[in-house]
């Protein structure tokens, strides 16, 4: 790590360890807040452990609520981070979740697509993959509809500490080639672990050098 990539990292922990409140929760768009800051928001397949790695980008134990139930979150939340707010954080639905009601999936879809492709603030989504079961075919159609959006994305490994190096390198490779395909996403994937800190720090520094783009 460069002395300018570990400068903009200790400013990223400080920033992301200072203040971060929950701004609202939006069911439809009309809710959303004003197109006042940039913006960074969070998607992935439920359970994928969205909650957990805003805690631990945040180094709190519940900024967002966690749940072992998939399908919790089912708006579009914000938080505010930086006195004064700098930048929002943007916890999107979870997505794929087979046991959900059909209306409910769709509702869902149609609120993540519509908030995509008109929030111009929106600086960069992470899309996260859970290591163990790497990219569905629910996360390429997430990719998909940011690339039709024309909305920047990077590709982000959960939970890379439940499976063995080598399964974790299988993985990684392929989740990179499949990131090849897609004109939105960002080369770099992310391999993290809420649990243990793995690529914690990386990811806060892209994060803000993504909204300082």
């Amino acid at each position: 790590m460069t002395d300018d990539e570990q400068d903009l990292a200790e400013e990223a922990r400080k920033l992301f360890s200072g203040r971060v409140e929950f701004l609202l929760s939006a069911p439809q768009l009309k809710f959303i807040p004003g197109a006042d800051f940039p913006e960074v928001a969070f998607c992935g397949r439920s359970n994928v452990g969205k909650s957990s790695l805003l805690n631990a980008l945040t180094g709190r134990k519940a900024i967002a609520r966690t749940s072992v139930t998939p399908g919790r979150t089912q708006e579009l939340n914000f938080f505010e981070v930086g006195e004064p707010t700098q930048f929002r954080l943007v916890d999107m639905p979870g997505y794929g979740f087979a046991k959900a009601p059909v209306k409910v999936v769709e509702k869902w879809r149609s609120l993540v697509r519509t908030f995509l492709r008109g929030r111009v603030v929106l600086k960069r989504t992470l899309v996260l993959i859970d290591a163990r079961h790497g990219i569905k075919p629910v996360d390429e159609e997430m990719m998909k509809m940011l690339d039709e959006a024309a909305v920047g994305y990077r590709l982000v490994l959960t939970k890379a500490d439940k499976i063995k190096a080598s399964e974790l390198e299988a993985t990684a490779d392929k989740v990179r080639a499949e990131a090849r395909k897609h004109p939105a996403a960002h080369p770099h994937l992310h391999i993290t672990s809420s649990e243990k800190g793995m690529g914690i720090a990386e990811l806060r520094a892209a994060v803000l050098a993504d909204l300082r783009t």
